[in-house]
């Protein structure tokens, strides 16, 4: 039988079959010899040992499109970059680096700002921030229902991952879509601004409306994967698209003169938070050698 892993605790994963039964199953030990670990979103086949009880063992894993190792999932549609405009502050850098393993994976990202009821103004300024980089944004409240309808157009027919730190309200934006989803939420620390984890292993939901979404705990801690720093800015779409008229071959776009991209800097067609999270990362990248990679 072939299904598709929608969840994997303790050893076990939870694969549900075109048929749509689930069944509890453990992976056979020649995964782990050849160096393989089921993840969730995996197409896999799978040998069923006990009908009754509705065990088996996932006996082959089918061909990935994409994956990521933190968090451990398979075949994204789209990575949802996802942030809260206050309570807790938004980490722009870590939004950005979210940003840059979308493109660099070659995954459609799109950017959700959500408790836009706090600030207003500060949501639009971000939203016209991410829209240079033309990926989709969506300004939307979960207390108050502003954009989950095109939220759920963006969703619908996709495998989509969340991605974003913990109390942004990623579990409340999930409720707030569908019926099916009854997750847990949690509050955000007063004195640390951070929200207290909800999310315990990572599970792939069925929408109501179609489509999939992984509900995890892993992107928040998401650490850019080694990269050399001059192919930072093709990871950034609106710094790639201006960066071919500067002076300078191989122009970092942070210290030399005559660059095109600082140029659209200072015309507004480059976001200032977006090109302050390039430079920031470059300058954490520019010390990788080829051999370390």
């Amino acid at each position: 039988m072939t299904g598709t892993i929608m969840k994997g605790i303790g050893g076990f994963y939870y694969v549900k079959c075109d048929s749509g039964t689930v069944f509890s199953c453990r992976a056979r030990g020649r995964f782990r010899k050849d160096g393989q670990v089921p993840m969730v979103g995996d197409r896999v086949e799978i040998e069923i040992t006990d009908p009754e009880e509705k065990e088996g063992y996932v006996t082959k894993i089918g061909p990935r499109k994409n994956q990521f190792f933190r968090p451990p999932v398979s075949n994204i549609d789209l990575l949802l970059v996802t942030f809260a405009i206050s309570a807790p502050e938004p980490a722009l850098e870590l939004i950005d680096k979210l940003t840059v393993t979308a493109v660099s994976q070659g995954v459609a990202c799109a950017v959700c700002i959500n408790k836009a009821e706090l600030n207003r103004e500060k949501a639009a300024n971000l939203a016209k921030e991410y829209a240079l980089a033309d990926f989709p944004v969506i300004v939307c409240s979960a207390k108050t229902g502003e954009g989950v309808d095109r939220l759920k157009d963006l969703l619908k027919g996709k495998v989509t991952a969340l991605a974003g730190s913990s109390g942004v309200g990623k579990s409340s934006l999930l409720n707030a879509m569908g019926e099916n989803f009854t997750l847990k939420t949690g509050a955000v620390s007063d004195k640390i601004q951070r929200g207290k984890h909800t999310t315990r292993h990572t599970e792939l939901f069925p929408l109501s409306f179609g489509g999939f979404v992984f509900d995890t705990p892993g992107f928040g801690s998401f650490e850019v994967e080694k990269m050399m720093a001059q192919n930072l800015s093709a990871m950034f779409p609106e710094i790639a698209k201006h960066g071919g008229q500067c002076r300078f071959p191989g122009c970092s776009h942070i210290t030399e003169p005559d660059c095109s991209v600082k140029d659209a800097l200072n015309r507004g067609e480059i976001g200032q938070n977006r090109y302050n999270s390039y430079c920031a990362l470059y300058n954490s990248l520019k010390d990788v050698k080829d051999w370390q990679l």
